[in-house]
């Protein structure tokens, strides 16, 4: 009986041996690590994930966040970046924004204020909380890179309280004449929530609005921390524009910037998503195809009212009555102060 099981014994001894071999030999290869585990390895030489993000990866992290009205060159600009050494964007986490407009919400609802104080939720637990969240998505949806951004368009409606609970973030505001921009979108079949893609007329006016929340923000934080681009300027001087955004963002001058579709699917440079509706626009080079494509198109009526339908396009240096615009005439944009004021003397002229 005793030498049964040793036997016995032996023989399991042997088989284990004999299992641990084969796997050993077969090359069966470890989970693969997470963007989050590989971005604390690039970061902090170490991939602790007992310890919480935000213990990682403080508040004072100079996060990139582009966005702009969408058909306006955000997605270009996300992969002009993405082709940068030092940076990923990545797609659209399209979450982020539905994160922004619910904690906006919260604030602008009185009863719902109350409520959340007398369960002790203050707005530092909120911030917290929403910082949190975000950082975890921003990390963790792309590839490890010293410099990370988001880019979801709609993101910067909420770019003052994104500046608050990320204080040392710089933002990208891509800008684009409505008209183009609405043109593209309703030839494009782009839908966006409370948008009549039947009408000209009522995209403009919430082209205007949409624009005016996003641009007024940018100048209230300052030219330190937001820079506006057009598209225009971006595809005429790109090499210009690049570098200037490229100061702007502390980041050394990289020319892959300028040739972004050479990286596009390799290791490290540009991921596509197959859903976002610019992608195959940004499969080619830098190009000005789009810039006028709108012309003819937009019906007279509309045309005729342009002006006052969308007032922010003579704020952003944008000829209302040009009917095709010369595009390398860049004018000056314009402060919200300043708008107002110059809207009210030409309604209101000085006496001479």
């Amino acid at each position: 009986m005793r030498n049964t099981r040793l036997s016995m014994l032996l023989g399991c001894v042997l088989l284990c041996s004999a299992s641990l071999l084969y796997l050993g030999m077969s090359g069966i290869d470890c989970p693969p690590k997470s963007h989050r585990y590989r971005w604390m390895e690039l970061n902090l030489g170490s991939a602790n994930q007992s310890l919480s993000i935000s213990e990682h990866f403080p508040e004072d992290t100079p996060l990139i966040f582009i966005g702009g009205f969408p058909r306006s060159g955000t997605t270009l600009m996300r992969v002009m970046l993405d082709a940068h050494n030092a940076v990923r964007c990545g797609e659209e986490t399209r979450v982020i924004p539905r994160l922004l407009t619910m904690r906006a919400t919260w604030s602008r609802s009185v009863k719902e204020r109350m409520r959340l104080d007398e369960a002790g939720v203050t707005d530092q637990v909120l911030d917290s909380a929403v910082r949190a969240f975000l950082l975890e998505v921003i990390v963790g949806h792309g590839e490890p890179a010293p410099r990370l951004c988001n880019k979801d368009p709609f993101a910067l409606k909420s770019l003052s309280y994104l500046a608050h609970i990320f204080p040392k973030a710089k933002f990208v505001l891509m800008l684009r004449d409505g008209r183009a921009a609405v043109h593209s979108m309703i030839s494009r079949k782009v839908t966006i929530s409370g948008f009549d893609l039947n009408s000209y007329r009522d995209c403009l006016t919430k082209w205007s609005s949409a624009v005016d929340t996003m641009f007024s923000q940018c100048q209230a934080v300052g030219k330190d921390r937001c820079m506006p681009i057009r598209y225009e300027q971006l595809v005429l001087y790109s090499e210009e524009e690049m570098r200037k955004l490229l100061h702007f963002l502390d980041l050394q001058w990289d020319p892959s910037v300028l040739h972004h579709e050479e990286l596009i699917g390799k290791a490290g440079g540009v991921s596509l998503s197959k859903v976002e509706r610019s992608t195959d626009q940004v499969m080619k080079p830098v190009n000005t195809d789009a810039l006028s494509n709108w012309v003819g198109h937009i019906p007279s009526d509309v045309m005729s009212d342009m002006a006052e339908i969308a007032p922010m396009l003579a704020r952003l240096g944008y000829d209302p009555h040009a009917n095709p615009p010369n595009y390398t005439r860049s004018q000056p944009l314009v402060s919200p102060f300043s708008f107002s004021q110059s809207r009210k003397t030409a309604e209101n002229p000085i006496p001479s």
